[in-house]
């Protein structure tokens, strides 16, 4: 064996690929909530401090339940990777102003707790746990959930989009701009799309599954109106898209990268799938809203959107059904 040289730097070497890249998770998440900003900004203005304490509130509480949490299963405190304060931020703007202190706390705690711990942390969640955890509010506090209020005004009012439901007239520039009842964060349409874009032109997202989703919605939409006879109408459609959590939704949780599929095709597929359960919901289900139902099903339908559009490894043959293996069998 020859000796070894002193001055020689020692390096390790492993197989190929080898990748490097700066973007981390924590920078990632950064940016998301960073975007999210413009929309929670806008929602602290309509709906006053109330909108701010919920939004401090649930964020505050997913950071504290996955820091208690790892540290009493003695596990590697990770909250320096911003996840949980953007589920956190996501869940916020996901509520209405008026809800009671302890409902954000107890929706944060469980999309942390149940939703992503217990899975094994970030990246073995199945469902993405911000909505997660607002179909948990939905079902345990439905009243809460569905008051919403007009401004500072205390007084209740529908949102557009169940004003819309029951066949009255919407003004659809005040849903753009987001002078409407709503959840915090669902109300400017224009806030939100403002947050889309900085995250797209970071290369963070890109449309293929938010721009899937909304033409697919759109198309829906547009066929339902005319087999009932009602004819394309342009306003009826725009108040659609610009109504509800379609946008925020679209754009920030069906494209987490955890719950959303990685091929391309099965992005197309996983879009109109969102696309079409949510146009469902809205036009055929008693509530005016169904994109929380879209997404948590579309979430449990990635694996197999996976499996059906995962490319084969180079040089791996395509699988021969049994019928057919058997009768090459027997012609050999």
């Amino acid at each position: 064996m020859s000796e070894s040289n002193p001055n020689t730097t020692l390096r390790r070497v492993s197989s190929n690929p080898h990748v490097r890249s700066a973007v981390t998770t924590s920078n990632i998440m950064f940016w998301v909530a960073v975007s999210l900003l413009p929309s929670a900004g806008y929602g602290i203005y309509h709906f006053g401090v109330n909108a701010l304490i919920i939004l401090l509130l649930s964020v505050g509480s997913a950071v504290a339940a996955e820091f208690i949490y790892e540290k009493l299963m003695k596990k590697p405190v990770t909250i320096g990777d911003l996840s949980a304060v953007v589920t956190g931020l996501l869940l916020g703007m996901n509520l209405p102003s008026t809800v009671v202190w302890y409902v954000p706390v107890l929706g944060s705690v469980f999309a942390i707790i149940v939703v992503k711990m217990l899975f094994g942390g970030l990246g073995q969640n199945f469902m993405n746990p911000a909505l997660a955890g607002r179909c948990f509010l939905l079902i345990s506090f439905p009243a809460a959930m569905t008051n919403f209020n007009y401004l500072a005004d205390a007084v209740s009012t529908a949102t557009p989009l169940a004003a819309l439901k029951n066949g009255e007239a919407v003004n659809v520039l005040d849903m753009v701009t987001g002078n409407v009842a709503g959840t915090i964060g669902e109300t400017s349409m224009i806030a939100i799309v403002i947050g889309a874009c900085i995250l797209i032109l970071l290369g963070i997202i890109d449309l293929r599954i938010p721009g899937t989703y909304i033409a697919s919605f759109a198309i829906f939409v547009v066929i339902v109106q005319l087999v009932r006879g009602n004819g394309f109408n342009s306003a009826y459609l725009s108040a659609q898209l610009a109504g509800g959590g379609l946008m925020l939704g679209a754009f920030f949780m069906a494209t987490d990268y955890v719950t959303s599929p990685i091929t391309n095709r099965g992005k197309y597929i996983y879009g109109i799938f969102l696309g079409v359960m949510t146009g469902i919901f809205r036009m055929f289900a008693t509530s005016a809203e169904g994109v929380s139902y879209a997404i948590i099903l579309g979430n449990l339908l990635v694996p197999l959107i996976e499996k059906w559009t995962l490319p084969r490894a180079f040089g791996i043959p395509k699988p021969v059904k049994q019928k057919k293996a058997g009768k090459e069998a027997e012609k050999a």
